[in-house]
């Protein structure tokens, strides 16, 4: 049994199943390159962090908000809505998104970096929506939006913390801390040092004070927990001095960042020590908070999609060995291309299992040498028109593809 199998993912016969059906009948209907979604594993893996948290003392509300950024695909928020969840936003078209899927405003936060004043006013026309601010110079912009928008109902806001260390699986998802591993500097939320007093001018220009919110960065796995924790005492820490300051709090929000499983090698998040950390510092804290909230994107949908492609011939060249597929990364998969630790699995979906197993590189039809979704995959011998099937291609795909070369960004469906 391959170690990606689930109630989504199945063999029969040699071929690749998603759900009830082989990946070669569906594309048959639909065309290739198709992302495909299974609602049912969407609602599988929401079923594991609600069970994590479900400990919690019926006086604290957990929120689990999506953060819609890794596919904001309307049928998936729909589903997530009718489970309770609440939505991260982070523009004001995903506020826009969210609200037109059916969420009421008072279950978006929006939080945005390099915020413009018109991105503020595009978010103040909806009254009950959180304001998340990611750095102290974001007060004035806001106060002078509020000003030009004539708001008069308090506007409720929060403020996203650096706590001064963050993890994730590349130095480019990294979102707390001083630098990234490569040297980058966090451009996120506003330094510790900052952080009561931003509380004190949003109080004096007559904002909502609600929360205190943080995101150490994204895809954690076990080895990241020790640091994650360290986070979540840190918020704790930080939350008592603004009770003392005078800010008692409705919510902290420790964000995202725990990760499905994209290798066979890889172990996973350990969530259910996690949200249990959590609960016994909130509930042991005397902060008296009415919510806590955490908001996960990849771990929600990676797992639950799909990336169906046609094989178009078979290249030798060089000793080297290409099935060049009718996709390219950048307008479908861009994640390898963008993160050199990015990692899919490829399955022959015409052609799962075989005695006879041979490296090829799965190579897109993109005028661009990085333009290759696997380099040297082991896998049975492809044939022109195979299916192949790029496995973790629910978070993180289709809303980052692109148009280049003019290329086409494939559609979806949601089974």
């Amino acid at each position: 049994m391959s170690w990606w199998q689930d109630e989504f993912l199945n063999i029969k016969n040699n071929k690749l199943y998603l759900e009830e059906k082989s990946a070669e009948e569906i594309v048959r209907k639909y065309g290739t390159p198709v992302y495909i979604y299974s609602r049912k594993k969407i609602l599988n893996n929401l079923q594991n962090i609600q069970e994590a948290f479900s400990s919690a003392s019926p006086e604290l509300e957990v929120r689990i908000a999506y953060a819609m950024k890794a596919n904001p695909h309307p049928a998936i928020l729909k589903t997530l809505l009718k489970k309770g969840c609440w939505i991260d936003a982070v523009s004001p078209a995903e506020v826009k998104t969210a609200l037109k899927a059916g969420f009421p405003e008072y279950k978006i936060m929006f939080t945005g970096t390099s915020i413009s004043l018109k991105d503020f006013e595009r978010v103040l026309k909806h009254p009950e929506v959180t304001i998340n601010l990611d750095a102290y110079e974001q007060i004035e912009i806001l106060a002078e939006a509020r000003k030009k928008m004539r708001r008069k109902k308090p506007v409720r806001v929060s403020v996203r913390w650096n706590p001064g260390l963050g993890r994730g699986f590349s130095s480019k998802t990294v979102t707390a801390g001083e630098r990234s591993s490569d040297g980058t500097p966090i451009k996120f939320g506003v330094e510790e040092a900052s952080v009561i007093e931003a509380f004190k001018k949003l109080k004096k220009l007559g904002f909502e004070p609600v929360g205190l919110h943080q995101h150490l960065g994204s895809g954690w796995t076990e080895e990241d927990f020790p640091v994650a924790i360290k986070a979540v005492d840190r918020m704790i820490k930080k939350a008592r001095e603004l009770k003392k300051a005078g800010f008692n709090l409705e919510f902290l929000d420790f964000g995202g960042g725990f990760g499905p499983k994209y290798r066979a090698e890889q172990r996973l998040f350990p969530l259910a020590e996690y949200a249990a950390y959590i609960l016994d510092k909130v509930e042991s804290s005397k902060l008296d908070l009415k919510a806590i909230t955490v908001e996960p994107g990849k771990y929600l949908v990676a797992n639950a999609g799909v990336l169906l492609m046609k094989v178009e011939y078979v290249k030798k060249s060089y000793r080297n060995l290409f099935a060049c597929v009718n996709a390219g990364t950048y307008n479908t998969v861009p994640r390898p291309a963008i993160y050199e630790e990015a990692y899919h699995e490829i399955v022959n979906a015409s052609c799962v299992n075989g005695r006879q197993k041979t490296k090829i590189t799965v190579a897109g039809h993109l005028c661009e040498t990085g333009d290759v979704f696997g380099v040297e995959r082991l896998m049975p011998m492809p044939r022109r028109g195979h299916i192949m099937a790029v496995l973790m291609a629910g978070a993180y795909c289709h809303s980052m593809a692109s148009n280049f070369n003019l290329r086409p960004i494939p559609k979806e469906i949601i089974l």
